[in-house]
């Protein structure tokens, strides 16, 4: 797969592998353990430039697209899945940000962004609406020539610690229709602001998804994206799929891990009856094949998916709706026989592949969850509108 990567991104990859080496798996189980937002991953990300993955070249920034968001992310993920996560986010809403952005914009937010200065991230899902996350029920009125806001956010990635956040709400007025959403950026000290309990969930525990809310928060209207009402143009054409790669991308990640995982434990684990490596057993060889080609599988629907909405083919959007489906199909398959190859040593309490089994799972209720995908990539398959 690396022949297909340009030399800018085998770069980019490289400098992503030497981080992750070097400042995130060192402390990848404190992460886990503690919940602790993993703010030694962002910094040093930061200081290698890869916050600016997706502002513009004239900005500063690296200008770069899907595919190098899918191979950083996984990069990352194999090591510390929340801190692929925490990075995938920030990256997303970052490209959002950029789609529209005003010369204000530009300014404020991208490219302190590419220099490393300013972590954003998404403001979108809600518990009222779930997954369906094109449908906020947070409100958006007018007054003179700011905006109020008012409603509760959930599941904030990178929450607390981010500088900004791409909030989505209703379009002001009554004559709004379905998906007629308005994003603005929030910033972090804004007045109103209210953040609900930490999180603490069963996997992805790092990364600090927390709810917040909003009382009478005032946002300049300057700080709108694009115009009042348009941005279900956003949701599927800007939101979807860097949201959809960035979650592929980390998934991949634990499924490549729990893959070396197991590879390991076959090749140096010796049964001391038969004298021989666990490689040497049939049964086990057959089982790891089979895990090493869905791996291959995924990672190639995952490449191909990048390149092909990268260069704005029409035929890309069902694979990038399968894309973050299958990730976590994978993901969730390989760790879960990686536990069983890997026996008793894995049933360790904490162990690092309970870890990537937790993690794993948590691919199937993240927005938009697996069943929603299937369901939109028939539908796009078709030639049905999704909603």
């Amino acid at each position: 797969m690396s022949s297909r990567l340009s030399s800018t991104l085998i770069e980019l990859q490289a400098a992503a592998e030497r981080i992750t080496e070097q400042h995130i798996a060192p402390r990848a189980r404190e992460v886990d353990e503690n919940c602790l937002w993993p703010a030694h991953s962002m910094q040093a990300l930061a200081q290698e430039g890869l916050l600016g993955l997706h502002v513009p070249e004239s900005l500063g920034g690296l200008g770069q697209g899907l595919l190098a968001l899918s191979v950083l992310t996984e990069t990352i993920g194999k090591a510390c899945p929340s801190s692929a996560l925490c990075f995938g986010m920030h990256c997303v809403g970052t490209a959002v940000i950029a789609a529209k952005a005003t010369g204000y914009q530009r300014e404020r937010y991208l490219k302190p962004i590419a220099r490393g200065e300013h972590i954003t991230t998404l403001a979108l899902s809600e518990s009222g609406t779930g997954a369906h996350f094109y449908l906020p029920e947070t409100r958006l009125s007018q007054d003179g020539s700011d905006f109020i806001v008012n409603g509760t956010k959930q599941f904030i990635t990178n929450g607390g610690h981010a500088d900004s956040y791409v909030v989505s709400t209703v379009a002001p007025g009554d004559e709004s229709e379905l998906g007629d959403f308005s994003c603005l950026v929030v910033d972090k000290d804004t007045p109103g602001l209210e953040w609900l309990e930490p999180w603490k969930g069963f996997g992805m525990r790092g990364n600090s998804s927390r709810g917040l809310r909003f009382s009478d928060v005032r946002v300049p209207q300057a700080h709108l994206l694009g115009e009042q009402g348009d941005q279900v143009w956003y949701a599927f054409e800007v939101v979807a799929p860097y949201f959809l790669m960035a979650m592929a991308g980390t998934y991949l990640g634990v499924a490549q891990s729990a893959l070396e995982a197991a590879s390991a434990h076959l090749r140096n684990r010796r049964h001391s009856y038969f004298e021989e490596s666990l490689a040497r057993v049939g049964t086990l060889q057959n089982r790891f094949g089979e895990m090493w080609v869905t791996v291959e599988k995924t990672r190639g629907l995952l490449r191909e998916a990048a390149i092909r909405a990268d260069l704005g083919e029409p035929d890309a959007l069902p694979m990038i709706l399968a894309s973050k489906a299958e990730a976590g199909e994978t993901a969730v398959t390989i760790a879960n026989e990686a536990m069983t190859i890997c026996g008793g040593q894995a049933y360790r309490e904490n162990s690092r592949i309970a870890q990537m089994l937790r993690d794993a799972r948590a691919s199937h209720v993240m927005l938009p969850t697996t069943d929603l995908l299937r369901s939109w990539t028939g539908r796009a398959l078709l030639g049905l509108p999704l909603l």
